[in-house]
């Protein structure tokens, strides 16, 4: 999904503008390296934001179980959306930050990006656990990541990353969605990867055991070969399941989630070497563009009813490219003229959605208002109206990457204009790439738009098709002001996996923390007053109990 390194960058930007020569249509300009293409549309892109604060309180579901949110006489009101960022580890772009390092040096640098996440008041991170066939955790299925431990012998490193990071991010009360690459068997050696070589492999590599799976893509003569599970046969596509399953099952995450990588993005000259494949089991298919299609429809449908069969709360969603197919292709298309991932990678991500496979889509909107071939404020709305009607939720992937490139991007007022747009059309929330991006602030674009959209914390949006059961009301067991002023907030309840802490300012009972502990420290309470808080239950799928009865502390 994301980048990898400037110099990679380079290279795939001219292999990008190759491609527009020979399709007419659409230059891919590729976020960050030979590890991602994200911008494939004419050396721009654009980004959106999230949807604004609902009003909690309001339709039974949304908020409260009897429809009412009521503090000390005050309506109690929070912002529903999803705010997170990607870390990506493949040529270790956000973490960790080199190869091989200790593990204290891991878990403390990871712990500095959940630290970023709580800052900029997010409420869920999205980690690269599998980028090309190998494993941030102890897998039965896959070897060690080489992005973690520096090596490529599938030699342990003595610890589960999956387990620290998953506990963590619930300590901070951040959802861990993690996030896996399927069919990359591997990455290219110009990102320092094993490339089209087999022997490069670590030795417990399953496409070392299972040769006839591979696929390697583009041939290995060019400078961005990796091999590939072969998509085609049922029987990797099902081992590919199961060591994604192995995750869900194992370990407490909230989500699966995969990038835009399926089948590979076309080079010019280049085919994908499937035809085996098709002759064995595409019989029924007018065409190999229709299979490939449906390889990518069944992996996506038998993972939705796989994860809801082993944990019914886990979400699944996917972000795919921005374009599905270009209006002048088919009328149900957008305005567009860019690269379609219907027709070129063979991701049907409008039957996704109408099927309800997904819980959410995060498009990647990675270009700016107003870009010709992809416009921004052309693209969501479309997304919009593509949701409509379904459970679906939609949230959008944001190009903090792109902020201080040539033109529109050296705006950094671009984002915030972004945010704004994506809170007219009800967008449910944004995730940010990247984790790197997001810390760097270029330009002042992060502090930007996170005053204007993110000044205060936001409650992830509940999913009406994930079981519900609202917890009943906390009891709060002590508030008191601390020697610096914060208030210190502890309270009992039952059946909550996290609660919400309101305090009412003038006319309202806003939400100022999360917690799935029991205890909450308000570090922003006005000194000079009484305050009265609330505390509120919420299950696992975000849906919220009864308040708490109010309790109060003295000025100071």
């Amino acid at each position: 999904m994301a980048a990898a390194d400037t110099s990679a960058r380079t290279a795939r930007c001219r292999r990008t503008r190759a491609l527009v020569a020979v399709v007419a249509a659409l230059a891919v300009a590729v976020a960050t390296g030979a590890w991602v293409l994200r911008d494939r549309v004419d050396s721009d892109g654009g980004a959106p934001q999230p949807g604004d604060a609902a009003a909690l309180g309001a339709p039974p579901g949304a908020g409260w179980a009897d429809g009412t949110g009521v503090c000390a006489g005050r309506a109690a009101r929070a912002p529903r959306e999803l705010r997170g960022m990607w870390i990506t580890t493949v040529n270790n772009i956000d973490w960790p930050s080199r190869r091989g390092l200790p593990a204290e040096t891991v878990r403390a640098e990871f712990l500095g990006w959940l630290d970023l996440a709580v800052r900029r008041h997010h409420n869920a991170v999205f980690v690269h656990v599998r980028p090309g066939g190998d494993a941030f955790w102890p897998s039965s299925y896959a070897p060690w990541s080489e992005w973690l431990t520096g090596r490529r012998d599938g030699r342990d490193p003595g610890w589960d990353p999956m387990e620290f990071m998953v506990a963590e991010a619930h300590a901070r009360n951040l959802e861990f969605h993690a996030w896996f690459n399927p069919y990359r068997g591997g990455q290219p050696a110009t990102v320092g990867g094993p490339g089209p070589r087999m022997e490069q492999l670590a030795p417990t590599h399953p496409l070392r055991r299972h040769r006839d799976w591979v696929v390697t893509y583009p041939s290995a003569d060019r400078p961005g070969s990796r091999l590939y599970f072969n998509p085609g046969i049922p029987e990797a596509r099902t081992f590919v399941e199961d060591s994604m399953l192995e995750a869900v099952q194992r370990y407490d995450i909230d989500g699966v989630h995969f990038d835009d990588f399926f089948y590979p993005y076309p080079e010019a000259g280049q085919d994908f070497a499937d035809d085996a494949a098709f002759a064995r089991y595409g019989g029924r298919f007018a065409d190999k563009h229709a299979w490939r299609r449906d390889n990518v429809n069944t992996l996506v449908r038998e993972m939705s009813e796989r994860i809801k069969a082993i944990k019914p709360w886990v979400k699944f969603g996917i972000s795919p490219f921005g374009i599905w197919r270009n209006k002048r292709t088919d009328p149900a298309g957008s305005a567009t003229a860019g690269l379609q991932s219907y027709d070129d990678i063979y991701a049907d991500t409008r039957l996704w959605v109408r099927e309800q496979w997904l819980d959410y889509v995060v498009p990647q909107l990675y270009w700016h208002i107003g870009f010709d071939k992809a416009d921004y404020a052309t693209l969501l709305p479309w997304w919009a109206a593509m949701v409509k009607g379904t459970r679906v939720q939609l949230y959008v992937g944001q190009a903090d990457y792109r902020v201080g490139e040539r033109g529109a991007w050296r705006d950094p007022a671009e984002l915030d204009r972004q945010l704004a747009l994506n809170r007219r059309y009800g967008v449910d929330g944004s995730v940010h790439f990247s984790a790197k991006q997001v810390r760097a602030d270029r330009l002042g674009a992060v502090s930007r738009y996170s005053a204007a959209h993110y000044a205060s914390p936001a409650l992830v949006p509940a999913m009406a098709q994930l079981p519900a059961a609202p917890p009943a009301a906390p009891t709060v067991t002590g508030v008191r002001r601390a020697d610096a002023g914060e208030v210190v907030l502890t309270w009992r309840g039952d059946g909550a996996a996290s609660f919400a802490v309101y305090r009412v300012d003038g006319d309202t009972a806003r939400l100022v923390g999360a917690s799935r502990g029991a205890d909450w420290i308000d570090r922003t309470a006005p000194a000079g007053r009484p305050l009265s808080y609330c505390v509120s239950g919420l299950d696992r799928s975000g849906n919220e109990g009864r308040l708490s009865a109010p309790t109060s502390v003295a000025a100071r």
